[in-house]
């Protein structure tokens, strides 16, 4: 069992202040007064598994995770010793010549991927494998029309950016790329009616993150897969955030029974250390790059240093079960927060959950960011859904334990009572929630 220090920093609120104040005058001043007026104006400074300590001394269970990209936890210690030896022998390599380390990668993510996705490119970020996906889309089918969902979130670049379900990204940077129209998620009617002889793909995440933590009908992805098939369109399946056993499964779609023809990944195959993203697809997609082998290249996508810390996450993640217990605690998770709704009816409408993929649906939207603040008073980083402000995103580390959930729960309850009773915003009064921290059995610690 790792042994896991409570704090190996001294405190310094001088600089957490110039830490914010430098952030504001180089980078962003309006972000700085969002986080500060939602109590998340956290400088972080340690991290250690489920956790994180702002620079001034408060600690936080950290559900945000960067939308999901903290599944092994925060600086798992098997992760960072991987990282370590991958440093004293590599770096991140020449993108145009062959690797070992992308190929060894490439061949386990075919392994673990579903059958008949054998082929990947690499990348730095979500977005860019999103925008690797849709231009092999059009490529390989020579068809125009790309179909998002309503709510839908893909990135924030190019080809990524036009898949958008929120107008308020897209539209500052209007015309974009052509022929991309969205259509209701869960709706199977409105995506027939939609797809046609045009149609290159489809894009979807299978759970919704940004958009609320929407789970579709269990058969809306089978109707999905079936109306592409009818005129020869693809189907892309974004699992950036609901991969790598987020959902109690390596990818969302085995939930559904649906096997995409393009999906991408990204976010916690890094580990938390490193930038990668993969574009997983189908041999017969391939045969577009043949002629053009390169058409589409990425200077780190997929660097050597990369990809060998992103097998040893995958062996982690084999190797712990911690998919499995991933399932199980989310189960713990939604069961505890069930009770906790049907005790506030006017604070919570609905529970949403796949896995420990779960968010929080408020009765109004301006409750998001009233307990963003309520749940770090607490001790719990939680940030509201971008797209869907009435829903709350609890996304922990996949390693989280049993106790840790507990802890979880009673604040969740904690600052919907606070709510309810008025309690002041007061962030320089943090609960004694964010002085304690339950203990971490050996079965789930990194070693």
């Amino acid at each position: 069992m790792i042994e896991r220090p409570e704090l190996n920093f001294e405190p310094d609120t001088a600089a957490k202040a110039a830490a914010l104040d430098d952030f504001a005058t180089y980078i962003n001043p309006q972000k700085v007064r969002v986080l500060k007026a939602a109590g998340l104006d956290i400088i972080e400074a340690q991290r250690d598994g489920v956790w994180v300590w702002d620079l001034d001394g408060r600690r936080f269970l950290d559900c945000f995770t960067s939308a999901g990209s903290f599944n092994v936890g925060r600086r798992n210690p098997r992760i960072v010793k991987a990282a370590h030896a991958a440093i004293d022998e590599l770096d991140n390599g020449n993108f145009l010549l062959c690797s070992r380390q992308k190929a060894e990668l490439a061949k386990k993510l075919a392994e673990i991927s579903p059958a008949g996705l054998t082929c990947t490119t690499f990348g730095t970020g979500g977005g860019e494998a999103v925008d690797f996906a849709l231009k092999l889309a059009r490529g390989a089918t020579g068809r125009p029309k790309i179909i998002s969902s309503v709510n839908g979130y893909h990135g924030h670049t190019g080809f990524a950016l036009s898949a958008a379900g929120r107008e308020s990204f897209r539209r500052p940077f209007e015309p974009l790329m052509p022929r991309f129209e969205a259509v209701p998620f869960g709706d199977v009617a409105a995506m027939e009616a939609c797809v046609d002889a045009e149609t290159a793909a489809v894009i979807l995440e299978p759970v919704q993150g940004e958009g609320g933590i929407v789970v579709p009908p269990s058969d809306y992805l089978r109707g999905v897969r079936a109306a592409c098939d009818r005129v020869g369109a693809l189907l892309i399946l974004d699992e950036i955030q609901t991969g790598m056993g987020r959902t109690g499964k390596w990818f969302a779609s085995e939930h559904f029974g649906v096997v995409p023809d393009i999906m991408t990944i990204a976010k916690s195959l890094g580990g938390s250390l490193v930038p990668i993203s993969a574009t997983i697809y189908t041999e017969d997609l391939r045969e577009f790059l043949i002629p053009n082998p390169f058409i589409h290249l990425s200077t780190f996508g997929g660097s050597d240093l990369a990809c060998a810390i992103a097998l040893e996450v995958i062996a982690y993640i084999e190797e712990t079960g911690l998919i499995e217990h991933a399932a199980l605690m989310g189960q713990r998770l939604v069961a505890g927060l069930r009770v906790i709704a049907d005790a506030h009816p006017d604070v919570i409408a609905e529970v949403r959950s796949l896995g420990l993929m779960t968010g929080l649906k408020y009765t109004e939207d301006g409750l998001g960011p009233r307990m963003s603040y309520q749940l770090a008073r607490h001790g719990v980083l939680a940030i509201y859904s971008g797209n869907e402000p009435s829903v709350m995103r609890l996304m922990p580390p996949l390693i989280i334990t049993e106790g840790e959930v507990d802890f979880l729960l009673e604040a969740i309850d904690a600052a919907v009572n606070d709510l309810v009773a008025g309690v002041g915003f007061d962030v320089a009064a943090p609960s004694e929630r964010t002085k304690r921290r339950p203990p971490r059995p050996a079965s789930v610690s990194a070693s």
